[in-house]
């Protein structure tokens, strides 16, 4: 059942497009949400490249409703004090919309991160949620199937699902992090009236996922089309679930438009075998490669598979993009990043 809210406070005039603000908006998921939204709104991108990266925003700094702030939300953040901010009227319009992403995840950082990983979590929201209260914006917060715990047994989860998270384990930072950021926006809405939502993500890929960082798609690609060999971190049975950045970016939309004041899940719910992945990699690059299974790593474990009823039924939303044309995707960005041409090469 859903918490009823009534937000009393008027916002403020909107003069011709929404100011919308998105933290960790130069990084993968916030670049492409970035892309989206500045099609109908003027865009606030905060970033201060612990993960992000410059590159995945060229494009949009030439656009009149773009503008690039870099800055790290566990500090405060004055926008009306902002001199490149001046043409969005803050001081007159505020901020409509609020999209917070910003959490420094890299796995193969995560050692030198985790405070950062932390303090993202804690004070960083903490300070976007004052900032929703300031501007009375609404505010979407991108959370994370980890707080239902590691592993799974096959079944799906649904949002009513407790979970399970170590507090003394080597990853709790962000873990339990996510578990903190969802607890502190709770009760922000309720103490403040705050219009907020909380969107709990399962494993996204797409063009412009870091390579070599230890994300199992992106680098599985990489190595396929350097010729080498692909390593699964895990054994022959390990399965997880993919869902497309697009499919994503369209979950984002249509969840901060929506009544939906409890967290929802987000992403595919069809499980794949990390081998059978490998071998569609290697047969859309097509080269003769071999699969290796190596030690399980940190951040690459099984994570359970999303109930996603709640989404479908309520948010109208369900993945659209196909694995298989999801991956075409991908592997043609990745290969013209690496100065390649065609998505194919002879074998």
């Amino acid at each position: 059942m859903n918490i009823e809210y009534l937000y009393t406070m008027p916002r403020k005039v909107i003069f011709d497009q929404k100011n919308v603000l998105v933290t960790g908006g130069a990084g993968f998921i916030g670049s492409h949400l970035c892309d989206e939204l500045i099609k109908t709104s003027k865009v606030i991108c905060i970033d201060d490249f612990s993960t992000g990266n410059e590159k995945n925003i060229d494009h949009l700094l030439a656009e009149p409703n773009f503008e690039f702030i870099r800055h790290d939300i566990t500090e405060p953040l004055d926008l009306k004090k902002m001199p490149e901010l001046q043409k969005f009227k803050i001081e007159f319009q505020g901020i409509q919309e609020i999209y917070n992403l910003a959490c420094p995840m890299s796995p193969h950082n995560f050692e030198e991160n985790k405070i950062k990983v932390i303090l993202a979590n804690s004070y960083g929201t903490k300070n976007m949620l004052d900032l929703a209260r300031e501007f009375n914006a609404k505010f979407l917060h991108i959370s994370s199937s980890v707080v239902y715990g590691l592993g799974g047994d096959g079944k799906k989860i649904s949002e009513s699902h407790v979970g399970q998270v170590d507090t003394q384990s080597d990853r709790c930072a962000y873990d339990e992090g996510k578990r903190f950021a969802e607890s502190l926006i709770l009760n922000y809405m309720k103490k403040f009236s705050l219009d907020a939502k909380v969107m709990r993500l399962f494993r996204v890929y797409g063009p412009r996922m870091p390579i070599d960082d230890g994300h199992m798609i992106p680098d599985f690609i990489s190595n396929a089309l350097d010729g080498k060999d692909l390593i699964i971190y895990g054994d022959a049975n390990f399965e997880s679930s993919f869902c497309y950045i697009s499919d994503c970016v369209d979950a984002i939309i249509k969840l901060m438009n929506s009544n939906i004041s409890t967290p929802i899940n987000i992403g595919s719910d069809i499980s794949i075998n990390l081998t059978d992945l490998a071998k569609k990699i290697i047969g859309i690059i097509g080269k003769n490669l071999k699969i290796e299974h190596q030690d399980s790593l940190l951040f690459m474990k099984p994570l359970c598979i999303p109930d996603i009823a709640k989404a479908r039924n309520e948010l109208g939303w369900m993945p659209i993009v196909s694995l298989d044309k999801g991956l075409e995707n991908t592997i043609y960005e990745l290969r013209a990043s690496k100065g390649l041409v065609g998505v194919k090469e002879a074998l």
